[in-house]
């Protein structure tokens, strides 16, 4: 018997040395380059999601504001710009007249002073609403963003606003494939090559498997395919072997669960590199959750070093500039309000 449990020993020890060594991090080249920082809808309101669904009005959950810009809007994503992000995230609606806008909600009532869903207004109509007009910090005793000329723009006009030369992630909020050839027309009409610039798609299946048809080189990913993707390599990623579900794919890591991926960092970017994969670092979340982006600056720090791949980020206005100090343009006041409101993020 002693003797079976010396061989059982043996053989234990010796496959946690095989593991060991395959998925060491330390053995792999580090990669080169630094983390490329995405701005969830440019520089946005962030709100308390405890309790939200998919259909709660999120702009009346919103913090005390400590800086003036609104989500998806032209000033936002050219501001997140200057701040640091490299890749710009926005999301795309259409319109009764088939224009695409910049616009989250799939109803104009809870951000705007519109009602109805934004499929059955007009791009005239959607244009002349203010896009700040319903966003409380206070249960509606104040609506400190109304009337400050924010306004919902045409998508093209939003990529000439922002003046943006990085990269765009554009996000379908509808399952219809048809969406897609809007917004190819849109960028070919603004005279704009997503392959050649970098940009990335991602949503529904339907709607980016079609993006992926008229540009296959470009990134295209759906939710459902990530989390795959990443449960996957999680289950299986300790033989050292790629699950199908990522090889041109994307893997998205919560910043509480890097511990549970193989070969992290190194080694594990050396494998997604060999097939073609992204990865995107988000906030704090369990798997099946929405994914989060970061909301605090010192989150940057749990981060390694060597990881090249993009970051989800809630907060750009806080966020770039601890990354990016020498692109700090905010002035004094602006930062003085926006450390006493991660101070109170912090005590949350």
């Amino acid at each position: 018997m002693r003797k079976w449990l010396m061989r059982l020993g043996f053989v234990a020890a010796l496959a946690f040395l095989i593991l060991t060594i395959v998925n060491a991090s330390w053995l792999a080249d580090v990669p080169r380059g630094k983390i490329k920082l995405i701005a969830h809808r440019g520089i946005a309101q962030v709100f308390d999601r405890e309790g939200g669904k998919r259909d709660t009005c999120t702009a009346t959950r919103i913090e005390e504001p400590y800086h003036p810009y609104v989500e998806n809007t032209a000033l936002s994503g050219k501001r997140a710009g200057e701040l640091g992000a490299a890749m710009v995230e926005v999301d795309i609606a259409p319109t009764k007249d088939g224009r695409l806008v910049a616009f989250h909600d799939w109803t104009l009532d809870c951000r705007t002073d519109g009602n109805g869903p934004v499929r059955e207004a007009t791009l005239e109509e959607i244009t002349a609403l203010d896009a700040g007009y319903g966003y409380t910090a206070d249960g509606g005793t104040t609506f400190p963003l109304r009337g400050k000329g924010h306004k919902i723009q045409p998508l093209e006009r939003w990529m000439r606003s922002i003046a943006f030369r990085g990269e765009v992630m554009f996000n379908f909020k509808s399952g219809d494939p048809r969406e897609a050839d809007m917004l190819a027309e849109a960028l070919e009409q603004f005279g704009r090559d997503p392959e050649e610039e970098g940009d990335a798609f991602y949503g529904h299946p339907a709607p980016v498997a079609r993006i992926k048809e008229l540009y296959p080189k470009a990134w295209a990913w759906s939710t459902e395919a990530a989390r795959q993707c990443s449960s996957d390599y999680v289950m299986t990623g300790w033989t050292g072997l790629i699950p199908e579900s990522c090889k041109e794919g994307t893997l998205i890591i919560p910043i509480n669960r890097q511990f549970l991926f193989w070969g992290w960092p190194n080694k594990l970017i050396e494998r997604m590199d060999s097939v073609g994969a992204r990865i995107i670092v988000t906030g704090p979340h369990d798997f099946g959750e929405p994914a989060v982006g970061l909301t605090l600056p010192e989150q940057l720090g749990d981060i390694p070093d060597s990881f090249n791949g993009y970051v989800w980020v809630e907060d750009i206005w806080t966020i770039g500039p601890a990354f990016y100090p020498d692109k700090d343009t905010r002035r004094e006041f602006q930062i003085e309000d926006a450390a006493e409101a991660l101070a109170k993020r912090r005590a949350r």
